[in-house]
């Protein structure tokens, strides 16, 4: 389904604004926090961003790089997420990044205890509720953009 938007107006305000106000932009806070107050190391941040990112299918979100200190993961970094299993850019944190990415979005009953005993030995539980967090909210509303069709109707721009 494609939202109509109002000619002239930023379709990701429209809707998470306007149309919705009483949920929209508390939505849009949260959103906005996983990026601004993240402890997460980059590499792993972005593995499970991805991640989610593609199973969702969300174009907006495959496009977009988180950026800390003039810094950016490394151009092939999506295609690394996308072999997350056997690829060998990545350190075991990064590779737990993008497994608990995928088992969250597609088999969180299956999260056992050899799973979490791999978690357990390179994430601290806190950790591990930060990176549940920014999951929860980069599969609700890049799942939200993509049925809304708002994924294809503003990109970002590059940088």
């Amino acid at each position: 389904m494609n939202v109509d938007i109002p000619q002239g107006r930023d379709p990701i305000e429209y809707v998470w604004g306007e149309m919705v106000p009483g949920i929209g932009p508390a939505a849009a806070n949260f959103s906005l926090a996983v990026y601004a107050h993240t402890t997460l190391g980059l590499r792993e941040f972005e593995a499970a961003r991805l991640r989610i990112a593609q199973i969702n299918g969300c174009v907006f979100c495959l496009d977009w790089r988180t950026e800390r200190d003039g810094e950016k993961v490394e151009e092939g970094f999506l295609d690394a997420v996308s072999e997350w299993r056997t690829t060998t850019l990545f350190d075991e944190r990064t590779r737990l990044a993008a497994e608990f990415a995928e088992r969250y979005a597609l088999d969180h009953h299956g999260l056992d205890e050899e799973f979490w005993a791999r978690m357990g030995a390179h994430y601290d539980q806190r950790e591990v509720v930060e990176l549940s967090m920014c999951l929860g909210s980069w599969l609700a509303f890049g799942r939200l953009n993509r049925i809304l069709g708002l994924d294809t109707m503003c990109m970002l721009p590059r940088r």
